[in-house]
């Protein structure tokens, strides 16, 4: 592995960079995307229930922004509620939509960077054969090289092509899943800041 690297030339230490990073991106958004960091399924249910005879205290509060992006979203409207109680509607939901903008950001971290190593790693592999080629070519001095020879340094060369297909095949596929999953998050983050918007107005009413 290390000779195929070695003959494919400098233009492959790129690919090799890009591929270290996507991977290290896959497995972070593979952890930060879990269900129980972005949107716990019984949450909202639970934070209803204890706010239904009245708001909680800072501490409680406190602990539901630390619980996950959508205890964030929750944690905002409550604190806006507490702080202001005659607070507006109209003004509370800009409160859940600025939350609700920041979640979104957390979601999306990253993805621009593996979206990028997935549209740029074809070509630099592309880059790479190139290269590759115009130093075979200019190496043979006038057509008198072995064709035998030739053959084998346009193989070296397409070494560059193959790795940036194998890089950038899987990060397009994760990349494309993480984005369907961050749409399904931001869906569930929207309905869930309706229901508690319409849940908390009664305190400001």
């Amino acid at each position: 592995m290390f000779s195929i690297i070695q003959a494919a030339g400098w233009p492959i230490w790129p690919l090799l960079i890009c591929s270290v990073i996507a991977l290290a991106l896959i497995i972070e958004r593979f952890s930060s995307l879990r269900t129980s960091r972005v949107a716990p399924s019984r949450l909202l249910d639970e934070v209803l229930g204890i706010t239904s005879q009245g708001l909680p205290t800072p501490d409680v509060v406190n602990r539901l922004a630390e619980h996950s992006l959508l205890g964030q979203v929750l944690a905002a409207g409550l604190r806006a509620v507490t702080t202001e109680p005659r607070m507006p509607a109209a003004k509370l939901q800009q409160v859940f939509e600025l939350a609700g903008r920041r979640a979104i950001h957390q979601l999306e971290r990253y993805l621009n960077t593996l979206g990028t190593i997935a549209t740029a790693a074809p070509l630099l592999g592309l880059l790479g054969t190139v290269v590759g080629m115009i130093e075979i070519f200019g190496s043979q001095g006038g057509g008198g090289g072995n064709p035998a020879q030739m053959a084998h340094g346009i193989s070296v060369a397409l070494y560059n092509t193959a790795l940036g297909l194998m890089v950038a095949i899987p990060s397009l596929m994760f990349y494309r899943y993480f984005r369907g999953r961050v749409e399904e998050y931001v869906l569930e983050l929207e309905q869930s800041s309706d229901r508690m918007l319409s849940h908390l107005q009664r305190f400001t009413g």
